[in-house]
């Protein structure tokens, strides 16, 4: 019996998953396509996040779709609102009917003989039990992220099975956990720390973020002002697109102040945190960081939340390394201890190609570690894949239009050409990109060090926002 078979294989239904399936409908409209999603709803990221207060680290106004407008008066968005934007965008264009969902990808083998890719995934049924599936497609393109969904990063700490209450990582968060007038340490000093420290406070006995080092961070309105006059004045479209525009221009001028004049960034960072936090938090120790602004992402904060919570005394930061857990917390190796009712792990993402897919190529596996990217786009050897990785100092979704793009025209000149393969092949020996070497996020220096090194790498080269 023929397997079923498709042009286009795209594996994820997030943003990048819907962005891609709206510029093969527009670009590529004779294409047949389907969309492979191990998750039983549409969102990707923003339906696996659900813990308090989960909300982007990007203006929505360069993270949302360049085709559909951002009209939430909220530039930095709740997760739920992104989560309900996707859906709609989704909705709207007909593109979920071409979703599958509860189809976990675990092979993809490339016969050059046929052109093909054979797709194999599991599939779970609604009443339990799971069954194989398999299809085939003449290309396949990756929108799966670059993290494990499955658990998040977890660094060993010394005696953590001490620790006598609950125990958990933002990625995994339970559903229904009470925290109110309870003690809360958060481990992690990200995008998600700071996110869960003004949310947890609002209930929470006291909040303590527990970090390592400091991290930069910045406060922005949490409504773009200038966005929303525009819109009560314009067609939604350009306002959109001005205030697209605008956002992207005030990235480039930010990110490149920082490249040439870093210390006099620094000192605006943190003349702003002292300011916002008051006089009795150590900005010296907890807010100023040892790498130049842009080494590593800069947390968002909408409105100073954090600064606020911190202000009021309803939160606070402690810097230090942790020595040991303790049946009551967290013990420090300056020899302080840190009592909690409940320790959040905020440690970070686990970094993983193509979802963990095993990739073959006429009966031989792939070794990412040896393989390098091309325009940050397709994998060196490998026939017909194509991979979003979005810019890691900019909004996602910036990136992903690009890439999705790029795919479209290839398909179209593949198509003219009466091509059926198309494999970049490396040439040179290439390392990475000095931007990615210096940037000093826990997980890019990881994944370097990494078995799949070559991919991540390679596929972060061309991650770095360029004017």
């Amino acid at each position: 019996m023929a397997l079923e078979h498709f042009d286009v294989l795209i594996i994820g239904a997030g943003l990048s998953g819907v962005d891609a399936a709206h510029h093969l409908q527009k670009y590529c409209p004779h294409k047949s396509y389907a969309i492979l999603d191990q998750r039983e709803q549409i969102g990707g990221t923003w339906d696996l996040f659900r813990y308090p207060g989960v909300r982007s680290d990007s203006d929505m106004f360069t993270m949302s779709f360049s085709f559909r407008p951002w009209t939430s008066p909220k530039a930095i968005s709740p997760g739920e609102a992104i989560r309900e934007y996707v859906t709609a965008t989704a909705q709207e264009a007909g593109i979920d009917r071409h979703i599958r969902f509860r189809h976990e990808i675990k092979s993809a083998a490339w016969s050059s003989h046929s052109a093909q890719w054979e797709v194999n995934a599991v599939r779970k049924l609604p009443g339990g039990g799971e069954e194989s599936v398999t299809l085939t497609c003449n290309f396949l393109f990756s929108c799966a992220g670059y993290y494990r969904y499955s658990a998040g990063y977890l660094p060993e700490f010394p005696d953590i099975q001490r620790f006598k209450g609950p125990l958990i990582h933002p990625q995994a968060w339970p559903e229904g956990l009470d925290y109110s007038g309870k003690r809360v340490v958060v481990i992690g000093s990200g995008a998600t720390a700071v996110t869960l420290l003004p949310s947890l406070a609002k209930t929470a006995s006291h909040v303590i973020m527990l970090q390592r080092s400091p991290t930069y961070v910045v406060s922005l309105p949490g409504q773009d002002r200038i966005a929303n006059w525009l819109r009560g004045v314009l067609p939604p479209m350009w306002a959109y697109r001005i205030s697209r525009l605008k956002n992207v221009a005030f990235m480039l001028y930010f990110y490149q102040l920082a490249q040439h004049f870093p210390n006099f960034v620094k000192t605006g960072i943190i003349k702003k945190v002292s300011e916002a936090v008051g006089p009795n938090c150590d900005v010296a120790t907890n807010f100023t960081p040892r790498y130049n602004p842009w080494q590593q992402r800069l947390c968002l904060v909408p409105d100073g939340d954090m600064f606020k919570a911190i202000k009021a005394g309803r939160a606070s930061v402690v810097t230090g390394q942790i020595q040991t857990f303790t049946e009551k917390g967290v013990q420090l190796e300056s020899g302080e201890t840190i009592e909690a009712d409940i320790v959040v792990t905020a440690t970070g993402l686990a970094m993983q190609a193509f979802g963990g897919i095993e990739l073959s190529v006429d009966g031989r596996s792939v070794d990412l570690s040896s393989t390098l990217a091309y325009r940050g786009v397709m994998i060196s050897g490998v026939p017909n894949l194509a991979s979003v990785f979005g810019y890691i100092n900019a909004s996602w979704t910036l990136k992903a239009d690009l890439i999705c793009a790029y795919v479209c025209r290839l398909l179209n000149f593949m198509d003219r050409k009466g091509v059926r393969q198309v494999t970049p092949q490396r040439r040179n020996e290439t390392a990475a990109a000095p931007f990615v070497e210096n940037f000093t996020s826990g997980y890019m220096q990881r994944s370097l060090a990494s078995a799949e090194a070559g991919f991540e790498a390679a596929v972060a080269r061309l991650s770095e926002l360029h004017p």
